[in-house]
C-alpha cells in the first residue's frame, strides 16, 4: 500500500489523483497507526521548514517514519518540502530536519545572480546525473513544475539523480540514496513526466 504522510502542510488531492492514474491504490496517514501496513511512502509538503517541521513533530508520526524508512527500509519519495525535511536542515529555518540524508537546504542566492526571480515558479527541463529506477525510460527533455525559494545541496554527489539549469547556476532537482528519494519539483503537476516518474516508484522499488 503507497502511504501519504498528512502532517496538515499540503493538498494531498493531487497526490491521490496521479497515483489512480497510474494505477496505484492509496491511502493517508495522519498518525503513527497509520504507518503500519506501508509498503511505499510518499512525504509531501509545501510551505515554511520549521513549520513543517514542527507539524510533522506534533503528529507523533516521526519514530513511525524512522522505523519504516531506516529499519526496514521502505522505499520513500519526498517531494518538495518533503524532500528538505529528509535532510538535515535548512538555511530557511532552526529546527533539524529527519537527518535521513546527508544534505541541507539553502536559499537561491540572488546576491551572486541577480538574473534569477525567487521563489523560482514554473517548468524547467532536467538533467540525469545518474542513472536510476526512478527515472527509467524517460524522455531525454524531461521537464517538471517547480515552486520553491530554497533548493537541496547533498554533501555526496553520488546522492544526486537529476539537476536543473537556473540562472547561471545548476541545482538539485532529485536526489537518490537507497531506499530514499527526493524530488524538489512537483510530479504530481508535472503532467505525462510526474506519471512516469510516480509509475517507476509504484512499479520498480
Amino acid at each position: 500500500m503507497i502511504t501519504i504522510v498528512d502532517y496538515g502542510t499540503s493538498n494531498l488531492g493531487s497526490m491521490r489523483n496521479m497515483l489512480k492514474k497510474v494505477g496505484a491504490a492509496s491511502k493517508i496517514a495522519s498518525a503513527p497507526q497509520d504507518l503500519m501496513d506501508a509498503t511505499k511512502i510518499i512525504i509531501p509538503g509545501v510551505g515554511a521548514f520549521d513549520a513543517g517541521m514542527r507539524k510533522l513533530q506534533q503528529s507523533g508520526m516521526i519514530p513511525a517514519l524512522n522505523q519504516k524508512v531506516l529499519a526496514e527500509g521502505t522505499p520513500t519519495l519526498g517531494v518538495c518540502l518533503g524532500m528538505q525535511l529528509m535532510t538535515g536542515g535548512s538555511q530557511e529555518g532552526e529546527l533539524a530536519g529527519l537527518g535521513w540524508v546527508e544534505a541541507r537546504a539553502l536559499r537561491f542566492d540572488q546576491k551572486s545572480d541577480p538574473t534569477i526571480k525567487v521563489p523560482h515558479m514554473g517548468w524547467n527541463e532536467v538533467t540525469t546525473a545518474k542513472s536510476s529506477e526512478l527515472i527509467a525510460h524517460f524522455p531525454s527533455a524531461a521537464r517538471f513544475y517547480f515552486a520553491h525559494s530554497f533548493h537541496v545541496v547533498c554533501q555526496k554527489a553520488e546522492d544526486v539523480l537529476l539537476t536543473f539549469a537556473y540562472g547561471a547556476n545548476t541545482f538539485t532537482a532529485a536526489f537518490e540514496r537507497g531506499n530514499l528519494m527526493g524530488a524538489q519539483f512537483h510530479p504530481e503537476k508535472s503532467h505525462s513526466y510526474g506519471m512516469a516518474l510516480l509509475k517507476n516508484f509504484v512499479e520498480r522499488f
